[in-house]
């Protein structure tokens, strides 16, 4: 199945993604994708429903993130050999995990907001791992793919100067508002099952960034949820960024960023394409 949420930003609908394309109203059979959906084998209830035979959505209606706010963001870095090295950073022994807050969720066409006296506002093309069941010491990756939802696209926009100069804490340069577009839909596990050699690309201003392939994580994604949930308690509803591959903007040379008006275009291979503006906050 592909999860969609259409309408007003705070007033978003459930849907469906139907054969064709078209994005149907949901709303019938689920009040949200929140975390009451999942907990409570939502998506076992929406495996039964006809995507086709629901009513469609307004036409060009706006996308919001597949999910509704998590409880949890939580995000690894340094997940791609090339990107760490591309920032001089040694490989990981273990997942480099931090938080981004969840006010940074937004839809996959909205604005991405540059914050005030941002200077090094920047990109990272990501999948994220949307958490299907709560769960803590997760005993093995067998039983870490029982507890995922599904997957989509992510951008883990990022403040360089805030997150590495200004007391060196990854998630004050990560959590800005409209510094996590999802979407345009979460791809559930039984569509995909394993979402490893997917490609991922980024452009910017039509020209590309970020080439790469989830094949070239250094944790894979079950290992990932396995390893966080030694550490926290995961919640259903849960979003995990996994990190990115290289050509973000600070690791150019000269190191570029973002600017309002920049048009910024994430993609994964079966999980969508986003399209956003970059403003002045």
């Amino acid at each position: 199945m592909k999860l969609v949420r259409f309408g007003p930003r705070g007033a978003e609908r459930p849907g469906l993604v139907a054969a064709d394309g078209r994005v149907k109203d949901a709303s019938a059979h689920a009040a949200d994708y929140d975390h009451a959906f999942f907990a409570t084998g939502g998506l076992d209830r929406l495996r039964g429903v006809a995507a086709d035979a629901l009513p469609d959505a307004p036409p060009a209606v706006r996308l919001g993130a597949p999910v509704a706010r998590p409880r949890n963001v939580f995000a690894i870095g340094l997940n791609y050999t090339e990107h760490a090295r591309e920032t001089g950073a040694a490989i990981p022994a273990e997942p480099v995990v931090f938080m981004k807050a969840t006010s940074a969720v937004c839809g996959p066409a909205d604005p991405i907001l540059i914050p005030r006296g941002s200077r090094k506002t920047d990109w990272e093309v990501e999948l994220a791992i949307v958490i299907g069941r709560d769960a803590r010491y997760l005993a093995s990756v067998a039983e870490a793919r029982g507890v995922v939802a599904g997957w989509c696209l992510a951008n883990d926009v990022s403040e360089r100067e805030f997150q590495i100069e200004r007391g060196g804490q990854w998630s004050k340069g990560k959590s800005s508002e409209n510094f996590l577009p999802l979407g345009p839909w979460l791809v559930t596990t039984d569509e995909l099952p394993d979402p490893a050699g997917l490609a991922l690309t980024l452009d910017v201003n039509g020209v590309r960034k970020q080439t790469g392939s989830t094949a070239g994580m250094i944790f894979d994604v079950w290992e990932i949820v396995r390893y966080l949930s030694q550490f926290v308690r995961l919640e259903a509803g849960d979003v995990v960024v996994t990190g990115t591959p290289p050509g973000v903007g600070m690791a150019r040379r000269p190191p570029e960023f973002l600017r309002a008006g920049d048009l910024v275009e994430p993609a994964i291979e079966r999980l969508g394409r986003q399209r956003c503006v970059c403003e002045r906050a």
